[in-house]
């Protein structure tokens, strides 16, 4: 039972430490970059906090386990509410942050290489206009880990 006990405070331990990822380039922090698990095309979510005076603006990102990488956002074109690819996301400076959620703006991974696996983490590069270019370390998460993010 005490080996179960500690299996378990490790793992809650390491699922915290994924969750609390942060990288900071520049004046923009990225933390919390996540994904879900899934097998052709996924999604990838997170904070910008830019904590500088100017704008910036997230213009392009990379994955190697994604045939194609776009930035998207959530609004109305010709009167449909759907998902559309933009240029550039814009990262305002001051206490509220950019958050790249579901139903939102996203960085979108398309024709995924191999499948997402929840526990698992992948490499994403993201360039920003003033703050430059950054590598980051994306964690999958699962369903339930999902549906929980979901809720906050």
């Amino acid at each position: 039972m005490k080996h179960l006990a500690l299996a378990t405070a490790a793992l809650a331990f390491a699922i915290s430490g994924a969750w609390a990822q942060s990288t900071k380039i520049g004046n923009v922090a990225i933390t919390h970059p996540w994904a879900p698990a899934a097998t052709t095309n996924s999604a990838a979510y997170m904070r910008l906090v830019d904590t500088g005076r100017l704008p910036d603006q997230l213009v392009s990102a990379s994955s190697p386990l994604a045939d194609k990488v776009e930035l998207h956002v959530f609004d109305v074109e010709n009167g449909v509410y759907g998902m559309h690819p933009v240029h550039a996301i814009e990262v305002t400076p001051g206490a509220a942050a950019t958050i790249l959620r579901p139903g939102s703006a996203h960085v979108m991974l398309k024709g995924l290489k191999r499948p997402l696996k929840a526990g698992e983490t992948f490499p994403m590069s993201l360039t920003f206009k003033n703050a430059g270019k950054v590598q980051i370390e994306v964690s999958v998460k699962g369903p339930q880990q999902v549906a929980a993010q979901a809720s906050e």
